[in-house]
Order: C-alpha cells, then structure tokens, then sequence
C-alpha cells in the first residue's frame, strides 16, 4: 500500500492533458494532490485551501508562472508556500536564474521527470515555513520582460523554420508540421499579449 504524503500539492498547468498525467502519477506515489488551469486559477484556489507546495508550468494564459510565483512571495500570508516549476518553454540558465530569484526551490525541464519532481516534493514539505527571498516590484517587472523578450525571440525563430520545414516535406508528413506552427504561433501571442500587458505596468515606474 502506498503511504500517504502529508500536505496538498496543488498542480498549476494550462495543458489538461499534461496536468491529468502529472497528477495520476503524484497521486499514485501516495501525494494528496489539487489542480489549476493556470495561475489565476490557482490564485483562486489559494484563498480557500492553502497547498504545502505548488508545482507550476511558466507559459500559461492569465497569470503565467513568474507572475504567480511572485504575488505569491510578496503576499505575507503566502510567501512561504514552495514552488517547483517545471517548463518546455523556459529553460535557459537565464530563465532559471530568474526563476530561482523569485523563490522558486527548483527548476525542472518538460518533459517531466517523475522521480526528479518526487524527490523536489519530498524535500518541500520537509522545509520548515520559512518566507522564501523575491525581487522587488520594480526589478520582477524589468527581469520579467527581459524574460519574455528573449522568449519571443526564439519563438519567432522556431516559427520560421518550421514555416521553412512546412514548405519542404512530403505532404503526408505536413500535418505534424502544422500542428507545431500552429502551437508555437499560439505561444508567440500568448508572449506577445504578456508583454503588451507588462508595458502598461512598467510604465507607472518611469
């Protein structure tokens, strides 16, 4: 029989399919687990029962995961809350590194090692409540864009080789091809209305 974890993981991932994998395999291994959507959800579900440790995606509509991560860390009442992400699309030493200085605890690559996400759980809900170090308002907002900035970048990129790739292969192969334009072009606005929104922000620090 598999022995119960103490404390609620709350899963927080835009990708209905993904999040339903990670939480059948933390449940399995004994984890009482919750999810959401994306970080306002989380957000939401945070006011009512507050989790011992979250894992979060970072590319998410709403409230993505650096902008959970630090309402979060300057909310007293919820500063010490560990958080692991875990992303496909940020994964830079750069993105870590601002990830970490957030108060993230750790930093994982999709796709999702299980073993390497239990070991990062276990040692969260052992950590004594301590409030978990963050950036100012000021330098979130500006490492933040930075972030984004570089990430439209690349995303900008990989869409006009798979546009080059798309043009190129047989058309049996096409579909897969569309299917990956298609979801990097859905990131690149998702990246592209993040900054537009951050831009509005920014602007009341000049």
């Amino acid at each position: 029989m598999t022995e119960t974890k103490a404390g609620l993981v709350l899963i927080v991932e835009d990708i209905n399919a993904v999040r339903e994998l990670i939480e059948l395999q933390l449940k399995a291994r004994g984890y009482t687990v919750a999810s959401a959507r994306d970080g306002q959800h989380a957000l939401d579900l945070i006011e009512e029962q507050r989790p011992a440790a979250i894992v979060s995606d970072i590319l998410m509509p709403r409230v993505d995961g650096f902008s959970l991560a630090h309402r979060l860390r300057v909310n007293p009442h919820t500063a010490n809350i560990p958080i692991i992400f875990l992303s496909a699309t940020y994964v830079s030493a750069e993105d870590e590194r601002f990830a970490l200085n957030l108060g993230a605890m750790r930093f994982l690559p999709k796709p999702l090692d299980i073993e390497l996400l239990t070991a990062a759980l276990d040692e969260a809900l052992s950590m004594s409540a301590e409030p978990q170090p963050t950036l100012s308002e000021r330098d979130f907002y500006i490492g933040y864009r930075q972030r984004l900035k570089s990430k439209l970048e690349q995303k900008a990129k990989q869409i006009a080789r798979t546009q080059q790739q798309l043009a190129a292969v047989p058309e049996a192969q096409k579909e897969t091809y569309r299917h990956s334009l298609a979801e990097a072009q859905a990131q690149y606005e998702e990246i592209q209305r993040e900054l537009d929104a951050l831009a509005k922000t920014l602007a009341q620090f000049d």
